[in-house]
Parts: structure tokens; C-alpha cells; sequence
């Protein structure tokens, strides 16, 4: 097993709970962990047989600007369950951080899906 890492990925999208906030885009950060087996990958150094990262960037990137959401929580568990779905993850952790409480460096929730 092994654990392919997307660290902090840039997305914008329409997230808040007042109206007012999901009325523009805001920047987040998404962190995905996903557990693979990565033995034939390794054994034939060829990406089809793990998870191609930059497909992963961006689709999750794509999926973030889709639609609107009121809170972090459903978009992080929306995309643990895209990438177990499409990517075939045998497990996510999905960490995403939001930029709205002056007084901190961020908001940020972590959901961990099993497959």
C-alpha cells in the first residue's frame, strides 16, 4: 500500500452560509490523501496502474467551481467520494481550508472515507 498526496490544491468556489458569501468565489485549499495499492505500478513504472494525480487536480478542481455549497463539510465529502468513485481510491482523507475569520490563518475540516 502506499499513500499518493495532493497538498493544498487552489480552488475557488461559491461556499458560505449567508447568501452574501456564497455570492462570489473564495479561494480554499484542498489536501487529498488517497491509499493505493501501488505494487504493479511500481513493479512496471507506469502510471495506469495508480492514480494519475494531475487528473485528480483537475477534476477536483473542476467539481469545487460546479456548483455552490453552504458548507466545507459537504464539499469536502462530496470529493472523497468522487475520487473513490472515479479514481479508485481504496481510501481518502479530503482536507479542505477556508479564508473567512480574521483572526485565524484558516477554517479547515478533514473527512475520511473508507471504500
Amino acid at each position: 500500500m502506499g499513500t499518493i498526496t495532493i497538498q493544498e490544491l487552489e480552488v475557488s468556489c461559491c461556499i458560505g452560509v449567508p447568501d452574501e458569501e456564497r455570492a462570489k468565489p473564495q479561494r480554499l485549499l484542498v489536501t487529498l490523501e488517497m491509499t493505493v495499492d501501488l505494487v504493479t505500478a511500481v513493479a512496471r513504472d507506469d502510471v495506469r496502474w495508480s492514480i494519475d494525480y494531475q487528473v485528480v487536480a483537475q477534476r477536483v478542481a473542476e467539481f469545487s467551481t460546479a456548483r455552490s455549497w453552504y458548507l466545507i463539510e459537504t464539499l469536502a465529502s462530496e470529493i472523497a467520494e468522487l475520487v473513490l468513485r472515479e479514481f479508485g481510491a481504496l481510501s481518502v482523507t479530503v482536507e479542505v481550508k477556508k479564508f473567512v475569520l480574521p483572526q485565524t490563518r484558516c477554517v479547515a475540516v478533514r473527512v475520511v472515507r473508507p471504500m
